[in-house]
């Protein structure tokens, strides 16, 4: 049997990421986390932190400083998600809304990984998460 317990991202400081990831989610932050590892519970997954001593952040889009991966988050409304998450901390790199409000949007946090905030036209959610059309 094979399942998914861990998403782990590379940091210098795994509780100032995990603190604003924490913020972003609002899911608290795992007890007994501390310097070197840190994680926030998805029912049976954690997006966890690790520190990295050397630690050299991507430069998205560059490929010489490549992203290695990106989340992405479907929000119901992007506006106010935007608003939120960008006095947490995270930039706003490129806008791919479409003139009917669907689409993404790129941000990095606030070590330079990028992740999405997204709005699927027909998505619908349910308590076992989306529903796509």
């Amino acid at each position: 049997m094979l399942r998914l317990t861990d998403f782990i991202i590379d940091c210098p400081d795994t509780m100032e990421l995990a603190a604003f990831y924490s913020k972003v989610t609002g899911r608290p932050i795992k007890e007994g986390s501390d310097a070197h590892w840190a994680g926030i519970k998805f029912g049976e997954i954690e997006l966890a932190f690790i520190q990295v001593d050397d630690y050299r952040a991507p430069q998205w889009p560059d490929s010489e400083h490549p992203k290695q991966f990106h989340l992405d988050f479907e929000v119901d409304e992007i506006e106010s998600e935007e608003r939120r998450i960008l006095a947490l901390g995270a930039t706003l790199q490129q806008d791919f809304i479409g003139p009917e409000g669907y689409g993404w949007r790129v941000y990095t946090d606030p070590i330079g990984h990028p992740f999405c905030l997204c709005r699927n036209k027909g998505v619908t959610w349910t308590d076992e998460g989306p529903v796509w059309p």
